[in-house]
């Protein structure tokens, strides 16, 4: 009887592949979803970095802002990013 007819060998074959594909495509899926983690933190941060800039331009418009306040809410913002988790109960 050949080897490759062997059905315990095939088995063994077939499993090894799936299994060795499985683990590959896993790794890769865990590598893309800790790049977009990354890219959504940046971009959250910028987000919050704008949005600290256009608050203090409407604070100047209406002549709350002082020279001593500029940067401060873009500051306060942007360090904010990450930390919005809420609070275990």
């Amino acid at each position: 009887m050949s080897l490759l007819r062997n059905p315990l060998l095939m088995l063994g074959i077939n499993l090894s592949a799936i299994a060795g594909s499985t683990y590959l495509l896993r790794a890769h899926h865990v590598y893309n979803l800790e790049e977009h983690e990354a890219r959504m933190d940046e971009l959250e941060g910028t987000l919050r970095g704008h949005i600290g800039l256009i608050e203090e331009a409407l604070d100047r418009l209406e002549g709350t802002a002082t020279e001593a306040d500029r940067g401060k809410k873009m500051n306060e913002y942007y360090g904010k990013r990450g930390r919005d988790e809420k609070t275990k109960k």
